[in-house]
Parts: structure tokens; sequence; C-alpha cells
């Protein structure tokens, strides 16, 4: 391949990582919006709906909320009956907080949509053309997480 067709491909690549982040971040607002919950819950109820269970200083780690905002996120959450508070059984004074049951069922139907066509994307392509896509997400995502932890030890 010409270093010029190198490089506009190199150009197109960075362009559809950068309009993907783009995309999805107005897609989640449009998403948090749209369910009346801000990004910061959203976010809350995505770790929950991935992990199943979670602490208060885990959920604040992931959102970058304070531990006074942390609470008052997942007051609101638990008013609006999307999430449960459980005693942890490690610790007498800990608490876990998982998605209610109604909570999951909903949040399920309000991604339906988006993963069929998520669905009938991914399956357009062969399977040497997933390892690819499988590979470049997954070195974006740790290069994302170094680039988040150089800029926090930096604060």
């Amino acid at each position: 391949m010409t270093t010029s067709k190198t490089k506009d491909l190199q150009k197109r690549a960075l362009a559809a990582v950068r309009d993907y982040g783009v995309h999805l971040t107005q897609f989640r607002n449009a998403m948090s919006e749209w369910a009346g919950l801000n990004a910061a819950d959203m976010e809350c109820l995505r770790l929950l709906s991935a992990t199943g269970t979670s602490t208060p200083t885990a959920i604040a780690r992931q959102t970058g909320l304070t531990s006074g905002a942390t609470t008052a996120m997942l007051d609101r959450l638990e008013k609006a009956s999307l999430i449960e508070r459980r005693p942890n059984p490690d610790d007498r004074r800990g608490t876990l907080i998982v998605a209610a049951p109604s909570a999951t069922e909903k949040m399920a139907s309000w991604f339906e949509s988006a993963r069929r066509a998520q669905s009938a994307l991914i399956s357009s392509y062969s399977d040497r053309e997933l390892e690819i896509i499988a590979d470049v997400f997954e070195r974006f995502a740790v290069l994302w997480e170094q680039e988040r932890q150089k800029v926090q030890r930096s604060e």
C-alpha cells in the first residue's frame, strides 16, 4: 500500500473512532433525557447491568462523583425503584447496590432497538473482520484507560 493511501486510511480510521465516540455520547445523552435520568444515573445503571452488584465506593469511582453526590444519586435511583440497597455480607457496615428486577427489564426494553441494530451490523462481518474489530476496540479501551489514569495522576 502506498504511503499516501496508508496515511489517508489512518486519518479515516481515527475520524471514525472520534465520530463513534461523539455519536455514542449523543445517544447516551438522548437516552438519559428520554428516561428522565442524568448521565451519572445512567452510568450507574449501566455499571450495575454489567456487574450485577457494586458498592457505593465503586460506583463513585466509575461515575466520577463525590461520595455525597453518589449518595444523592443512589437515593434518587432507589426512590424511582431502579436500584436496591442490600447489606454487604462481607462488611456489616457496608452496602451493596443492585439493579431492581423491574429496572433490569425496563432498561432492556429501552435499549432493545439499539441491541437489534448492533446485532444486525456485527453479524454482517466475517470471523476475520470480527477479530480485527474486537482487537481495535479492546486496544482502544486499554488506551483510554491509560490516558484517564495519566490525567488523574496529574491532578
